[in-house]
């Protein structure tokens, strides 16, 4: 069987994609930059489902990363038919606020590396005339999000270059699809257990492993681009058809400018 790539795969949606491509009988390649996690996942994915499942302990804002990973598969023969780039890191803070050694980081994780890794990749599976690239960005590509500026961003980039790509691959037989996740039940927010279950409950909030299924679902379908979840999709048309002034008026409200101000 083919293997399949995940990027950010020790915790969270990642993890959930490396669980269920590998339940779909895929060899999975997982890379981090979390060694104990990473371990955790691959005994896991090999004791669970019987497949061949390699860690590859990366970081991935680091200069030649991509290149590193890239030369590694192929040194090793594995047959990659998979690339799921996740890995990100969110980070809530206004620009002026934020360490420019962060935002180096953020914009290396999310741009550069992923850029390479759909080169390299993406010129490896046009030559077999296979293969599937499946790319989170998020919902805050389509809105202006204050105290996220730099990661919405970064997901607008993605939203752009996946929409590109695929119309230069798909008729060389290589899918590549874009996820935009809305909110993620995950201690990331500092909510209480008891809130984040009654979030998911009223769809504000979806589980990792159901975006996980979306994406994987998208992807296996060759659909351009899926946006988990009903609320999502209401807030990204919503806000599309609000008026930049709306929101404008909104950051005025005491609570907000009180938040803005912190961060």
């Amino acid at each position: 069987m083919s293997y399949a790539l995940i990027t950010g795969a020790s915790s969270g949606i990642g993890r959930h994609y490396a669980l269920q491509l590998a339940e779909r009988g895929y060899n999975i390649i997982a890379v981090s930059n979390q060694p104990t996690e990473l371990d955790a996942v691959v005994e896991e994915l090999a004791s669970r489902y019987g497949v061949e499942a390699h860690s590859l302990c990366v970081d991935l804002a680091v200069d030649g990363a991509a290149l590193e990973i890239f030369t590694r598969c192929k040194a090793e023969g594995w047959d990659i038919e998979i690339l799921v780039c996740n890995a990100g890191m969110l980070l809530f803070s206004t620009l002026t606020n934020t360490d420019p050694a962060r935002l180096t980081t953020i914009i290396r994780l999310h741009c550069t590396t992923v850029t390479l890794l759909c080169r390299y990749f993406g010129e490896w599976f046009k030559e077999q005339g296979r293969g599937k690239i499946l790319i989170m960005s998020s919902s805050t590509a389509w809105l202006p999000y204050p105290t996220i500026s730099h990661y919405a961003a970064t997901k607008a980039y993605l939203k752009s270059f996946g929409s590109s790509l695929w119309y230069e691959l798909h008729r060389s037989g290589v899918s590549v699809t874009l996820v935009f996740p809305g909110a993620v039940d995950t201690p990331l927010y500092k909510l209480s257990d008891k809130l984040r279950r009654r979030f998911v409950m009223l769809g504000v909030m979806m589980r990792p492993e159901a975006i996980a299924k979306q994406g994987i679902r998208a992807m296996m379908r060759g659909r351009r681009r899926v946006t988990p979840g009903l609320f999502t999709k209401f807030v990204v048309v919503a806000c599309a058809l609000l008026p930049a002034r709306v929101l404008d008026i909104f950051l005025l409200l005491p609570p907000i400018k009180r938040l803005l101000q912190r961060v």
